[in-house]
């Protein structure tokens, strides 16, 4: 898939879960995408739960959804630092009403619930955030990923390949 001249954005904090940020970054930048990697604070290192560090590039509040294609959201425990943000809220909800593509894995489904997007949606997630899913709406499958419209959605890092070619197929689509 050639996502060339698009361009993503993918939310980051401390405590992100390292290789559920960079192999989908990783995988997205080879299809020709530009990611830009938004964090609370442009131009500063954010480490992963396993010390891996990433530079963010922009902050949540310098960024429309409309210069996107799409939103990433990875696992770890930055989701949980990422929903107490607004900015961040707000990017997920504008994503959302826009019909753009967003892939959340793991935890990362935590910022969608506060968002408030995913009622009468089938999602995934690791089972440790099952409950709050079916709490807010969503019907909670365990699979490896999940596409429901435009959200995809995936458990794990074991997960990891099926649902990043799950997201690029479903770019695809809208890029089309």
């Amino acid at each position: 898939m050639d996502l060339t001249g698009y361009k993503l954005l993918a939310f980051v904090d401390e405590e992100f879960e390292d290789l559920e940020m960079w192999y989908p970054v990783l995988r997205l930048r080879e299809t020709g995408a530009e990611v830009d990697l938004a964090g609370p604070i442009a131009g500063q290192v954010y480490k992963g739960k396993y010390g891996v560090p990433l530079e963010t590039n922009v902050s949540f509040d310098e960024v429309n959804a409309s210069d996107y294609i799409g939103l990433y959201v990875p696992g770890g425990w930055a989701p949980d630092k990422l929903r107490r943000y607004s900015s961040v809220l707000q990017l997920t909800r504008e994503f959302h009403e826009a019909g753009k593509p967003i892939a959340q894995i793991c935890h990362a489904g935590w910022v969608l619930i506060s968002a408030k997007i995913v009622e009468g949606y089938t999602m995934t997630s690791t089972p440790g955030i099952r409950d709050d899913l079916e709490n807010a709406g969503a019907i909670w499958v365990d699979e490896e990923v999940v596409v429901d419209r435009n959200i995809v959605s995936g458990r794990r890092p074991p997960d990891l390949p099926a649902f990043v070619k799950e997201y690029i197929r479903v770019l695809g689509e809208y890029a089309k």
